[in-house]
């Protein structure tokens, strides 16, 4: 796939009504909003219908054979409309990633406030960032297949994975200065570790399936925890 500069400016409008996808999804996936149209509420529940028609389609039959005809098809709406919500059928994982990255500035936010420990933060964004790419083994096995065959998704995702790092190494900056974290390990690189555990949980559970992800999400976990905690720091359950 060639990205022209067209593919690589996301525009401003786009970049808008992606912001509003996630957050209608993180909403638990109510399209309506305080202040909004009628218009504005049926454009939102038709984003929503293609997006989650999409995300299914792409887990049963694998990203490369579907078509945006299928899509729109499945959506029950024409093909055009497809194209008023979604640049390309490429950015449609390009939505979930940038859902992902709401979830680690939520996070980010929370860790600002001060009134939950870095070690709530950090778990609860654990088992936040796999609910979508978790729904399913197909699913996820579809979002990896994409990332390594679509130059488009790859320039999307390395670029929201940035700037995820540098928010989640935030997080554990407040760590270390709240004596959670080893002060000595580098915020970083405790980035870095945190999302390729995280990653290659996903990334192995999508080929055997079992246990559930939940369970290797919980072990994976503990186990980053206790490779960072501060000497001395309780284990929370």
């Amino acid at each position: 796939m060639v990205i022209n500069d067209q593919y690589l400016e996301m525009s401003y409008k786009q970049n808008t009504r992606s912001a509003s996808l996630v957050q209608a999804l993180a909403a638990g996936g109510q399209a309506e909003h305080p202040g909004t149209g009628r218009r504005q509420r049926r454009a939102m529940e038709t984003r929503l219908r293609l997006f989650r028609c999409a995300l299914q389609l792409f887990a049963e039959r694998g990203f490369a054979a579907v078509t945006v005809e299928e899509i729109t098809e499945a959506a029950d709406v024409g093909k055009g409309t497809f194209f008023n919500y979604f640049e390309s059928k490429d950015h449609v994982l390009g939505v979930m990633a940038e859902i992902q990255l709401g979830k680690v500035r939520e996070a980010l936010t929370v860790s600002e406030h001060g009134k939950q420990k870095i070690h709530s933060v950090l778990h609860r964004l654990a088992r936040r960032i796999v609910e979508e790419p978790g729904r399913s083994p197909s699913l996820a096995r579809a979002f990896i297949s994409s990332y390594l065959t679509s130059e488009g998704i790859r320039t999307v995702i390395a670029s929201n994975m940035r700037e995820g790092r540098r928010m989640i190494a935030q997080i554990v900056a407040a760590g270390q200065q709240r004596g959670e974290i080893n002060p000595r390990l580098k915020k970083e690189k405790v980035a870095m570790q945190f999302m390729q555990t995280f990653i290659g949980t996903v990334l192995l559970w999508s080929l055997d399936e079992a246990p559930v992800l939940k369970t290797r999400i919980e072990d994976s976990f503990q186990h980053f925890w206790r490779a960072v905690a501060f000497s001395g720091q309780k284990q929370e359950p």
